[in-house]
């Protein structure tokens, strides 16, 4: 009988899988699919590459300002979706974590099929797999959620809008988080007329409030039509174009036609063909896998990580979850999961990030200064053309400790990471201040705002290095 078994070859199964066979376990990875999950298959690899295309065709269209004359880029999709593949491809079979695999003495089974638990200590996949452990990792990730709404089935997620074989005339994005703002931000840059629908008060709702204005200001500015407090959808029929959206708001009825729409209203944990009912493993009132801190499930020999815990839903958590798992799956109940920073971000047009606490929420606990600094006020965006956007630093009067970082504009995830490490360095406004950074860089443009923090807060700079930026706010 095999030591683990891990279900889900996405980041937390790898590295469930890496960790379990470290410690001497005898382990067996199962993928009902692609070895990478949805992260290298379906998510950021792919996203990230159409992004870039995206950010190609809107280099391409600047060059006249420096003095490049170039005929108007055009977009051949069927070659894009080709090097879409080429990337994910790439990425699967040179992976750092895959040559990890292969050394470790992990059994991988790619393609095989959904997997089922027979009992608590069996499961069976599609292609008739039939294994047997001693303990079990659950890492099979989340799904798009469904709408029960008459005629849901015309309608598309994230994942067909990435399979198509051309560029749709015109597209309905139902959803505003980071899912729904990539795809319709991606194919307004191909020239697909967006009409984004949000049913709260303002798109990407969790992030900080400044940067959901500006992100909706950028985004009218570029041609998306973008609907806050759209009201409810009622239906969705066929139309002459494609498909219609019919909704209800303020007692009115509207309707919008477009080639195709994409519902991106968020993920739920893909649970329902594991047959967890039947072996006592429990869910929570959302529907996602009850795990504790060591994330073990309310079965003894079953634990669980990743997108079905419900956590959050990202790379770097999902990779943490995979290593306590599978340690406290192998060694018993010894490593706690422990909150770490997590920068967060999506490569729409433009760029936004968050790192730490937004100002809403930093002011329920804390009495703060906030600091920002705009892009057309530090040379490497003016230098570049990237005027539009901004970086703001929320610190503790008191301690005088970063709290949180939000950015939009170009580079706006890099700049993040880098705010990530000071603020899990625990570092005041005014060290931060004080690094010289490489000049001119987008990155520059942290100790420029951390400096304006530490001039509300009456702190002494020895080396102040937004002075070579000349101009700060």
């Amino acid at each position: 009988m095999t030591d683990i078994v891990i279900l889900g070859a996405g980041p937390a199964g790898v590295l469930a899988a890496l960790r379990s066979a470290e410690l001497g376990a005898k382990t067996v990875l199962v993928a009902s699919g692609e070895f990478g999950g949805m992260a290298t298959n379906d998510g950021p690899v792919p996203v990230r590459t159409l992004a870039h295309a995206a950010h190609l065709i809107r280099e391409a269209r600047q060059l006249s300002e420096y003095g490049i004359t170039t005929s108007e880029p055009v977009l051949d999709y069927s070659r894009l979706l080709a090097r879409v593949s080429e990337v994910v491809n790439d990425v699967r079979v040179h992976s750092s974590l895959r040559r990890q695999i292969d050394t470790q003495g992990v059994t991988l089974h790619e393609h095989a099929g959904t997997a089922r638990f027979i009992d608590q200590h069996t499961i069976e996949t599609e292609r008739g797999l039939r294994i047997q452990g001693d303990r079990f990792i659950i890492c099979t990730g989340g799904i798009s959620r469904q709408l029960p709404i008459p005629g849901f089935e015309l309608t598309s997620t994230h994942s067909d809008a990435w399979a198509l074989k051309s560029v749709p005339p015109s597209m309905i994005v139902i959803g505003s988080g980071a899912t729904g703002v990539q795809v319709a931000s991606i194919f307004n840059s191909f020239g697909t007329h967006i009409q984004l629908f949000e049913p709260g008060p303002r798109i990407v709702h969790t992030e900080d409030e400044d940067v959901s204005a500006a992100l909706a200001t950028a985004f009218r500015a570029a041609g998306i039509v973008v609907h806050e407090n759209f009201g409810t959808i009622e239906s969705f029929e066929k139309a002459p174009s494609g498909v219609r959206i019919n909704y209800l708001r303020d007692g009115d009825r509207n309707s919008v036609d477009a080639t195709m729409a994409v519902v991106a209203t968020g993920w739920v944990a893909n649970t329902a063909r594991l047959n967890l009912a039947a072996v006592g493993v429990e869910l929570d009132g959302r529907g996602f896998v009850n795990a504790d801190k060591y994330l073990q499930t309310s079965v003894p020999d079953i634990f669980a990580a990743g997108d079905i815990t419900g956590r959050t839903m990202i790379v770097p958590q999902a990779l943490q979850d995979g290593f306590v798992a599978a340690t406290n799956a192998v060694q018993g109940l010894t490593l706690p999961l422990e909150e770490h920073v997590s920068p967060i971000g999506s490569f729409t047009d433009p760029e936004y990030a968050q790192v730490g606490l937004t100002e809403a929420k930093a002011r329920t606990s804390h009495d703060v200064v906030t600091a920002l600094v705009h892009f057309d006020a530090t040379t490497r965006s003016i230098i570049d053309g990237r005027k539009v956007g901004f970086c703001k630093l929320i610190a503790d009067r008191q301690t005088c400790r970063i709290l949180g970082c939000h950015v939009i504009g170009e580079r706006a995830v890099e700049i993040t990471q880098v705010a990530a490490m000071a603020i899990a360095a625990g570092m005041r406004v005014d060290e931060l201040a004080q690094i010289p950074l490489s000049f001119p860089t987008y990155a520059g443009i942290l100790p420029v705002v951390a400096a304006s923090a530490a001039r509300q807060l009456n702190l002494t700079l020895n080396w102040q290095t937004h002075q070579v930026e000349g101009n700060w706010r």
